[in-house]
């Protein structure tokens, strides 16, 4: 009885062992999707969306491809081309649906034509780069469509660009998933019923999109250096996403300056995120950060960016201009030594091809460091009753660091405690609230002189 208890034990171990060794596999499999999926997923969209017209089928048909290697990977085993593989699922999906339904739209007889020709003779491995990219490009193009609104744009490229789910996207941005997944259905039925087509525009039209495009990647970029709300400053993950973009975008289209001169400026920015937040997670601003933890890989990539930006010839346009601005600090060893004037002369420069109030804040706070502070304030107190900075609480901060300068603690100390009220970020309240306190103190030391 011994034996045999023995041996049933050892069949239930090897049976044990057996279930744990086909769930770590299929864990590793499920692993190796995931990474593959977001590799491919903006590819495979891409090239789904120029055969059936629009978006939304294309993620439909995307989708029923994953799920079917979500289902036979994990025993077969992953192919040698798993991007091939899943576009020719999803072409065989959509041949099923084609033949359940006799009577379709223009979309799946337009994609049922192209399936037709693919089955007589071409093989998906066959399919060149440069059709993925022109691929890439059109669903560019599309996601960041100007007849969206911008967070439908930014939701959209995210979701079929950058292969993430609805609820990161919502973590990203602290929007409820609800709101998200609206934004993208929305989006999806705007592109349908206005009819905008799968294409990469020519001529002045592709010159107006470019903008949009750019406009869009600039927008998720910027939510992750300087988050508008929510608990942390930085939210790195969004701009290495609106990187990754942005360095798409540029081997797609090798010939638009200001392509490069948006990537030379996020790749520049991106550089500081390490020295832009202590230990303790509180903001370290510019002048303050320890250069010594700039990222220099990162500042050669941006500088050599821009530098391809420049070669291009013509003007520079406002991404490269602001680039080349980030470039006088990444050059600059020191804050101290940071070349003012040339940013000064930078801003003016952006003023005329791109003028807004936030532009011009901006050049006053570079005047205010190029020839004192005085001068800088001048330029500040100028814009303060724009109806449109009444909310933007960088205008009190910029104003209340030059009142501190001036000497002028009690006005500069109202001017942070503004700012800390006006911002949605709760690190960058904590920051406001400790520069007021600390002109409280300087303003009491300043009367016992």
């Amino acid at each position: 009885m011994a034996g045999r208890s023995s041996s049933v034990r050892s069949r239930c171990t090897k049976a044990r062992e057996g279930a744990l060794a086909i769930e770590t596999v299929a864990s590793d499999a499920h692993r190796a999707i995931e990474a593959i999926w977001r590799i491919e997923s903006a590819r495979l969209i891409a090239g789904l969306a120029r055969l059936a017209g629009d978006i939304g089928t294309a993620e439909e048909l995307a989708q029923d491809a994953l799920v079917a290697a979500l289902e036979q990977w994990p025993t077969s085993g992953v192919p040698e081309r798993p991007g091939a593989w899943l576009m020719a699922t999803a072409k065989h999906r959509a041949t099923d649906l084609i033949r359940r339904r006799k009577t379709l739209g223009r979309k799946y007889e337009e994609l049922g034509r192209e399936v037709e020709r693919d089955q007589g003779g071409t093989d998906q491995d066959t399919t060149t780069d440069e059709e993925f990219g022109d691929d890439l490009l059109g669903l560019i193009f599309m996601a960041c469509h100007p007849v969206l609104s911008k967070d439908a744009r930014v939701s959209l490229t995210l979701r079929v660009l950058g292969g993430l789910t609805t609820e990161e996207i919502a973590r990203a941005f602290l929007v409820p998933v609800s709101s998200i997944a609206q934004r993208i259905v929305r989006a999806k039925r705007t592109l349908t019923e206005t009819h905008v087509r799968f294409e990469v525009p020519r001529g002045r039209e592709r010159v107006a999109r470019l903008a949009s495009v750019l406009e869009v990647i600039y927008l998720i970029f910027n939510e992750g250096y300087a988050a508008t709300a929510g608990e942390d400053w930085v939210r790195p993950a969004l701009c290495e996403e609106a990187l990754r973009l942005g360095r798409i975008l540029a081997e797609l289209a090798p010939t638009e300056p200001e392509v490069h001169g948006l990537v030379a400026l996020m790749e520049i920015h991106a550089s500081r995120l390490d020295a832009r937040v202590a230990s303790s997670g509180e903001p370290v601003l510019l002048l303050d950060q320890d250069r010594g933890r700039w990222d220099r890989l990162l500042i050669r990539r941006g500088l050599a960016a821009l530098d391809r930006a420049e070669k291009l010839g013509g003007a520079m346009g406002p991404y490269a201009l602001q680039a080349a601005i980030a470039a006088c600090h990444a050059r600059a060893a020191t804050a101290a030594q940071t070349d003012w004037p040339r940013i000064v002369a930078l801003y003016d420069a952006v003023a005329e091809l791109a003028p807004s109030p936030v532009v011009e804040l901006n050049r006053a706070v570079a005047v205010g460091m190029a020839f004192g502070p005085a001068a800088g304030l001048e330029l500040v107190d100028a814009l303060v009753s724009l109806p449109s900075l009444k909310a933007y609480h960088l205008l009190p901060a910029a104003r209340g660091d030059l009142l501190r300068k001036l000497g002028r603690f009690r006005e500069a100390r109202a001017e942070f405690e503004r700012a800390a009220s006006l911002t949605e970020n709760a690190r960058e309240r904590e920051l406001m609230q400790r520069r007021a306190a600390e002109c409280a103190a300087e303003r009491i030391a300043q009367d016992e002189r």
